[in-house]
Order: structure tokens, then sequence, then C-alpha cells
């Protein structure tokens, strides 16, 4: 199930352990991860400072764009489920003056309402 999870674009959690290496290069001093989730190939990390989105791109994800979001810059936020049946649920995320939210898919098990409760806390 965690497979064809992944490749419906459902986020699972990610160990910290498992990011160390790489985000050795990217992290400041004082910076830690609070909760990390990987959809396929991408990476959605929530740092005491900030959000970082990581984009694998390519057949190869050899090359990967990492954008930086400062929790100031988050103007709202969502999370949409159906409740105790819903196997998943979605985070919408928006920055700035852009209309278009962040948008990430959660499977079950992986605790959506952890990942608001970050946001809420460092955004607001």
């Amino acid at each position: 199930m965690g497979l064809l999870s992944g490749l419906m674009g459902n986020a699972s959690e990610v160990n910290d352990n498992d990011l160390d290496d790489f985000l050795e290069h990217v992290l400041i001093e004082g910076e830690t991860v609070q909760k990390a989730y990987r959809v396929i190939r991408d990476l959605f990390i929530f740092t005491n400072k900030r959000l970082i989105l990581i984009d694998k791109q390519g057949m190869t994800g050899s090359k990967v764009e990492i954008l930086s979001i400062a929790y100031s810059k988050i103007t709202k936020f969502s999370k949409e489920s159906a409740g105790h049946f819903d196997l998943d649920a979605e985070l919408k995320i928006w920055v700035g003056s852009d209309p278009i939210p962040i948008s990430k898919d959660f499977k079950a098990g992986d605790n959506i309402n952890e990942v608001y409760k970050i946001i809420s806390q460092f955004s607001l």
C-alpha cells in the first residue's frame, strides 16, 4: 500500500535521520526539523524557522529545486478531511499574495493535525 499511495501523490512521514545528509548544507545554525513528509520523490519539511519544499526533477531526480518559505509569509492555510472515515486529507498553504495555494495530500496514518499544529505554532 505504501508504494501505491506514493504513486498516487500521498505524503508519507520521513524519519529525521534520513534527512541529515541531505539537509546538512540547507539548515542554518539552530534550525531543527519538526516534521518531514515525502510525496513520491519530493520533500515537504517543516523546521522551527521555515518551510522547505524540495522538488526532485527529471527522470533521475538529480536536478533538485529547494524552495524556502518563511512562516511569516504564509497568509493562510487549511486542512481538509472527511472526518473519522477519511483515508486521505489535504493541506493547502497560501504564500504572500499568490491566489494559488501549495497543496499536498496526506494518506491515512500521517497525522495532518500535527502538521497543521506546526504551521499554526510558527506562522501565527
